[in-house]
């Protein structure tokens, strides 16, 4: 059931995690606050929550640690929380598997909008290929960019989450060819209905928030599958790092919000573990491509079958 909305707050310091409890309390949700990682993992396997909120820098393992244990098993949105405001704290932050990154002090209202902002996200409630009543995970263990097409054979998309029907401006999706290929691997239980989006042995499933390449399971966390479902909905069109930032927040593309050099690097660490796991090379994409100086794109136009 997603309708029960339960938190899981990762932090040492007293008065911070009774601000937590009192501000996501309010907000709605069920909070279960620990102080050190070890019982923030244990916690989050526990009670299957669809957020936690982890501080870098706790007694016994960091928050780099407790973000790279509960990635195994949970694809909740991750919001690490530090006093730490380098820049490489907050890539190796989103490197570990964190959503979002949020330096002390912040405001209330601030962490607040952030959070909303992610559950707008699609979230499946499980990793990828993982079900949700499955027995619980140890915590140990450049091209240039081409002239417009007059034609890009390309409808209004879904919306980026899993109801379908409600559209989403500014993300188009490429439809299926007629008589285009609907076979492939033998499909993980579960992503036999439904629709998805396929790219030269990549595929995408909107509804089951699963992604797989030659039939191998890829997990990805929430801020990833956004940011590849949008990519392949728009095809050939590129889309801009500030584009990217501002749908990562839960805006429109062109809302006009604004975008920090900070954001853009944000989607660069993202889209960089992305790659990672799907095994994509930068220098010479087989799905993921950067247009220098103006975004990303898909190397080719994904068919939407279904």
């Amino acid at each position: 059931m997603e309708d029960r909305r339960v938190a899981v707050v990762v932090e040492d310091d007293d008065d911070i995690r009774g601000l937590m409890v009192a501000l996501l309390g309010q907000s709605g949700f069920e909070v279960i606050a620990t102080s050190n990682g070890t019982d923030g993992v244990t916690a989050a396997q526990e009670f299957d929550p669809v957020l936690i909120t982890v501080d870098l820098g706790l007694p016994d393992i960091d928050g780099y640690e407790v973000t790279r244990r509960v990635r195994r098993f949970t694809d909740a949105y991750v919001v690490m929380l530090t006093a730490r405001g380098e820049e490489i704290d907050t890539l190796m932050g989103l490197d570990a598997g964190a959503d979002d990154y949020l330096t002390k002090p912040f405001r209330p209202r601030v962490l607040r909008a952030r959070i909303e902002a992610m559950l707008r996200r699609p979230r499946s409630g499980r990793i990828s290929g993982q079900d949700s009543a499955a027995p619980p995970v140890s915590p140990q263990g450049t091209t240039p960019a081409p002239a417009p097409s007059a034609n890009h054979g390309q409808v209004p998309a879904m919306a980026l989450s899993a109801t379908p029907a409600t559209p989403a401006p500014g993300v188009p999706v490429v439809p299926a060819a007629a008589g285009g290929p609907t076979s492939g691997p033998v499909p993980v239980p579960g992503t036999e209905t439904g629709l998805r989006l396929d790219l030269d042995g990549l595929e995408l499933f909107p509804d089951l928030h699963h992604v797989e390449t030659e039939g191998r399971e890829i997990p990805l966390t929430p801020t990833e599958f956004l940011l590849l479902e949008t990519l392949m909905r728009s095809g050939r069109v590129v889309r801009s790092k500030t584009e990217l930032s501002r749908i990562i927040r839960g805006d429109e593309p062109d809302h006009g919000s604004y975008v920090s050099a900070a954001d853009e690097r944000t989607v660069e660490v993202h889209l960089g573990n992305l790659r990672r796991k799907l095994g994509d090379s930068p220098k010479s994409p087989r799905w993921v491509q950067t247009v220098r100086g103006v975004g990303y794109r898909m190397a080719g136009s994904p068919q939407l079958v279904g």
